[in-house]
């Protein structure tokens, strides 16, 4: 259980405590946010912050730990992560990307590039996605024109589909703009 005491009394010891903190508790802290689709740079921030709010709890004595420091850490830390991908991604909806994106005058899509990047997941893969995005084919007759044995089948093809095309995009590194004209 952490205590007053626990970073000691002068900057040396506080010191020696978050750079212990800090080596039994970031490796998996910077795990969780890589597999989050998070940064190493963006890890260093979140357990900072996490570090600096269990070192608040810690002196004022709001907290008795349950477990040890480095899970308690990773448990802010995922809150931390949770909290700052809601406020950055979940509360700006969609459509407002694309209304801002539509609303400037020289956007134009390419229909070519877009096209490129859609073949590389080969023909059945096109087949499949403009049946269901260009067609809005139910799932169902999509099963049924593509000799699925149900929809799970083909729902997972549809889904395995667009991520070789979202791969792909990631391998080369394009975000929206290496798609517009």
């Amino acid at each position: 259980m952490a205590d007053r005491n626990f970073f000691g009394s002068t900057a040396a010891e506080r010191e020696k405590v978050f750079i212990a903190l800090y080596k039994k508790a970031f490796p998996a802290v910077a795990k969780y946010i890589s597999k989050m689709g998070g940064s190493f740079d963006e890890a260093k921030d979140i357990f900072q912050d996490a570090l600096v709010i269990y070192y608040e709890k810690t002196v004022s004595a709001a907290i008795e730990l349950q477990t040890n420091e480095q899970a308690y850490l990773l448990g802010i830390a995922k809150h931390l992560w949770a909290k700052k991908f809601r406020e950055n991604v979940l509360h700006t909806p969609l459509d407002a990307h694309l209304e801002n994106i539509m609303d400037e005058e020289d956007v134009n899509l390419s229909p070519a590039m877009i096209l490129h990047y859609l073949e590389t997941a080969g023909q059945k893969c096109m087949e499949i996605l403009k049946a269901f995005y260009y067609d809005n084919l139910p799932v169902n007759k999509i099963t049924e024109l593509f000799g699925y044995s149900g929809v799970r089948s083909a729902t997972v093809q549809k889904y395995k589909c667009m991520e070789k095309v979202r791969e792909t995009i990631k391998e080369k590194s394009l975000t929206y703009a290496d798609f517009v004209e």
